[in-house]
């Protein structure tokens, strides 16, 4: 199978390409923007683009050999990286370089069965030292078939996955600083203020903004999503196709008339919600009960949840100012009303809270307990948030 179409951003691509016909594209580029809005498959177009046998003013032909490579990911001189969970076993830097790249390579066979990924729907992953010497080895080489390569590093932020250790992407900074001739690189993330400062200063940012809503929606209904649901996700995505499949309900089809499940972003955004739940709870309880569903190890692998809770939290602002119709989570805006009023809640009050959850996510960047992390935050949410019940009247 070949990769979908590009979805939208004709006004960045045109300028792109206009500078790729002009020579004037910059050797390293960093596409920034909200996750899952289409930056790797615009990366992977911006390939498509570069080893082109025929490319023209408006992008590449799409029907020569070198195109029809790059959109089955065969292309040898198109090379992708992203972040994949750590190998276990590996006893040397040399068997953890085989392993990931074995485990790049299963990736990208499961994203050629399947173009259409979930945007931020997997686990802790990182992108580790051994795979960024891999990729500094085979930038030294010299084009296989085209005459140039390409390297994509998707959510590079990865590339530093404690602040303490940015070996992975200092492995990259000569590379950046002075690229091989005829080598371009191209960054994505979704998260550019995690980047060492020494990388951006050695890329050229272009910002992938966010899609219209409508277009997210008509994207869904050409898949076969019927309306109602295609517009539920649509809202929830934030101008994000890849995230809108996260929240909708999938199913294995294994017998017919099987209930589908959940999508995995949906499933976040529920576990999110009962955090919010237990942050305005009057009772301590729930805080630690929400600590102690949390697994004992891989804080990273909450960012997700905290990005989702994140969201919560500014609906609840919006409907403390007295803007519900500015909320995302449509379905529960009823419910936070309710718990405005109960809890005498201000924007003010809430805005104040998103700094902890700021906090908490840089914290699960390191090397912390989860249920710790968890109950501490639930804790912290609930005393900014609740307000302590007035003392009973003293008995004479």
């Amino acid at each position: 199978m070949s990769l979908h179409p590009v979805r939208g951003h004709e006004e960045l691509r045109h300028a792109v390409a206009r500078a790729r016909s002009r020579d004037t594209l910059p050797a390293a580029l960093l596409l920034h923007g909200p996750r899952g809005v289409g930056k790797q498959r615009l990366a992977l177009w911006i390939a498509q683009l570069d080893l082109c046998g025929a490319p023209g003013p408006e992008g590449p032909c799409g029907t020569c050999r070198d195109c029809r490579m790059v959109l089955r990911l065969e292309h040898p001189d198109a090379h992708w990286y992203f972040p994949l969970p750590r190998p276990t076993g590996a006893s040397s830097p040399e068997k953890m370089a085989e392993a990931l790249e074995e485990a790049r390579y299963a990736r990208l066979s499961e994203i050629r069965e399947a173009p259409l990924q979930v945007a931020g729907a997997d686990g802790p992953t990182g992108i580790y030292l051994a795979a960024a010497r891999s990729l500094r080895r085979r930038a030294q080489n010299r084009p296989s078939m085209a005459p140039r390569q390409v390297f994509i590093i998707g959510d590079a932020e990865t590339l530093v996955p404690q602040e303490a250790s940015p070996e992975a992407a200092n492995a990259l900074l000569k590379l950046l600083e002075e690229p091989p001739r005829d080598t371009r690189f191209i960054l994505t993330s979704s998260e550019p203020g995690s980047l060492l400062d020494t990388i951006r200063s050695r890329t050229v940012p272009l910002l992938v903004k966010p899609l219209p809503r409508e277009e997210v929606v008509a994207f869904l209904e050409e898949h076969d999503v019927d309306r109602e649901a295609a517009e539920a996700a649509a809202r929830l995505s934030g101008g994000s196709i890849g995230r809108a499949l996260g929240f909708l309900r999938v199913s294995e089809g294994e017998k017919p008339g099987d209930d589908p499940e959940e999508g995995p972003l949906e499933q976040r955004r529920r576990e999110a919600f009962q955090l919010l739940r237990a942050a305005l709870s009057s009772r301590h309880g729930p805080a630690f009960r929400a600590g102690l569903e949390q697994k004992v190890s891989g804080a990273r692998g909450l960012l997700g949840l905290l990005d989702a809770l994140e969201l919560w939290l500014r609906d609840l602002a919006a409907v403390a100012s007295g803007s519900p119709e500015r909320a995302v989570n449509q379905d529960a805006v009823p419910w936070m009303t309710r718990k405005v009023d109960e809890a005498g809640l201000t924007a003010d009050a809430v805005a104040r809270s998103l700094a902890r959850v700021d906090e908490a996510a840089l914290q699960a960047r390191g090397n912390v307990n989860p249920q710790l992390l968890v109950s501490g935050l639930v804790s912290d949410l609930r005393r900014s948030l609740v307000r302590p019940a007035a003392p009973e009247a003293t008995r004479v």
